[in-house]
Order: C-alpha cells, then sequence, then structure tokens
C-alpha cells in the first residue's frame, strides 16, 4: 500500500445542527446507554471496550453531581458491540507482523459513525480525539478548548492501538496522558473529562478557584494553608493572617512564580515569554 500522507484531512459530511442524539440503526435499540440528550448540555461520548470502567471517578465528588445534576452528560458506547462474527471480534494480527494485536478498521470506524452521528461537523464545536502516547501531550489549555465545545468523543484504545487508516480518514485528534504508557485510554480518559468538566460553567461553583489553581495562568498554584494556625512547630506565612489583601496577593503572585521557576522550568520559561510579548508588539 502506497504510504499515506500523515497531515489529518477531515471526511466529515455535512450533517444536521438540531438535536444531537440522531440515533443509526446500525445498533441494536437494546444495546445503547440510556442517555437521552439534554439540549445544550455538554456531553463526553467514549468509545471503550469496557463501559462499566464508567462513570468511575467521574460519578464521585463534584463531577458526580454536576452529572446527577444534569450539568453535563455522559455516554459509554461498546466496541465489542460492533465487532464482527459470532463472537463480536474487535481485532487482529498486525500487517507485516509483530507482537500483540490491533483493532479492525471496519470495527473502529462503525463505533466512530455511530458516535458521531447528529453531532456537529465543525470539530471545533466537537471533537474527536484518540487517547494515544504518541499524541500531543494534555495541558490545560486542551482542556478549556474542550470545555468550550458543545461535547466530545474519545476513542479509548487497547491491544497495540487502532488501524491508522482510521485516524486519518477521520482527521483525529491525538492526544497523550502523559510521557507513559497505560494499558488501556479507559484511566486517560477520565482523568481529561473529569479535568474539562470541572471548567464548565456552574460545576465548581466559584470561578475565583478555577482562575488562581496551577496552570490557568501559566504558573503553578501558591501553597495553600488553612487552621490551625500552627501545626507541629510550623505557623502559617505571617502575611496570610494579616488581612491585608493586596499584600496576600503579592505574596501568592511571587510564591507561585518561585515554585513554577523552581519545578517547571519550561512553564517559566514559556511564561516570561508571554509576560514579555506585549512589549515585543509595542
Amino acid at each position: 500500500m502506497s504510504e499515506m500522507d500523515d497531515t489529518p484531512k477531515s471526511k466529515s459530511q455535512s450533517k444536521s445542527h438540531g438535536r444531537l442524539a440522531v440515533r443509526p440503526t446500525l445498533r441494536p435499540r437494546e444495546l445503547m446507554t440510556n442517555t437521552p440528550d439534554l439540549v445544550g448540555v455538554w456531553k463526553a461520548k467514549v468509545i471503550t471496550l469496557f463501559p462499566e470502567a464508567f462513570p468511575g471517578v467521574l460519578g464521585e465528588s463534584l463531577t458526580g453531581k454536576a452529572l446527577q445534576d444534569g450539568r453535563w452528560q455522559l455516554e459509554q458506547i461498546h466496541l465489542r458491540e460492533f465487532g464482527e462474527g459470532k463472537h463480536k471480534n474487535v481485532d487482529d494480527t498486525p500487517a507485516g507482523g509483530g507482537a500483540g494485536m490491533v483493532i479492525r478498521p471496519d470495527v473502529m470506524g462503525n463505533a466512530i459513525d455511530f458516535a458521531m452521528n447528529g453531532t456537529p461537523p465543525d470539530r471545533r464545536e466537537w471533537p474527536l480525539v484518540y487517547l494515544s502516547p504518541r499524541g500531543k501531550r494534555f495541558d490545560q489549555a486542551t482542556a478549556k478548548r474542550w470545555s468550550e465545545a458543545r461535547g466530545i468523543t474519545m476513542i479509548c484504545g487497547r491491544f497495540e492501538g487502532v488501524d491508522d487508516r482510521v485516524l486519518f480518514h477521520y482527521g483525529i485528534e491525538e492526544v497523550s496522558l502523559g510521557d507513559f504508557v497505560l494499558t488501556g485510554g479507559e484511566i486517560a480518559a477520565q482523568a481529561m473529562i473529569d479535568a474539562t468538566v470541572r471548567l464548565l460553567p456552574g460545576v465548581l461553583g466559584n470561578a475565583e478557584s478555577i482562575e488562581e489553581e496551577s496552570h490557568s495562568n501559566g504558573l503553578l498554584e501558591h501553597p495553600q494553608f488553612t487552621r490551625p494556625a500552627e501545626w507541629r512547630g510550623m505557623a502559617i506565612p505571617e502575611v496570610l493572617m494579616s488581612g491585608h489583601h493586596g499584600k496576600i496577593a503579592e505574596w501568592r503572585q511571587k510564591m507561585a512564580e518561585k515554585i513554577t521557576r523552581d519545578r517547571r522550568p519550561d512553564m517559566w520559561e514559556a511564561y516570561e515569554a508571554a509576560q514579555t510579548e506585549p512589549k515585543a508588539k509595542k
């Protein structure tokens, strides 16, 4: 087979911008997750061989409460239901030989078609993501971008991965949780969904806490303290007990800068560049 251009090309066809849950007949209705769409509510669709892994930790704490309250939605799409033959096979041996198995393009393609049916064709409104260790590293900016979309479809890989023709055909965005390899994409999906959902309006209930936390402004977060005022011989920094909001803000900024400079030189370099950029333009 001739070598493919490695630049993703969108194959999206024009689709309706009406109600997002327009169900095709490819998958039997009794196998569908019972998640009727709520208009205007952000939704995560997850293609996985382990739908029972969800919501997992996403069903706990603030993300779980927000899920119950209908501030966001989750749909698990069981890849096995699109498998081939009596045993619903989803994988096959890698072309050219080698260890492991690869998810078949026809199986994954059918699952993607089902998941993306009725969603906006513009990937800025509805990203299609494959969780892969060779993808771009996930960060706070990506979470913010996804939170501003109408929803997202995530593909959880298994085995040796997915047939690359699928990624090429759909122009799929590959994203990595970090520079390490997991046995599958389910844990990464939950981490990325959590980071995204907490940025949705009304989920945390305190917009200021989002603005001050690590990575939101290009810096790591400043140290945090609470009562008792002294613990095991260590006291809360005096400035935080002063009640002087200006000095407290100044201290927190300086500490955030110091921690970032010491622990993440890469972030500090980017932060400094961003600070000097407006001056350079003048």
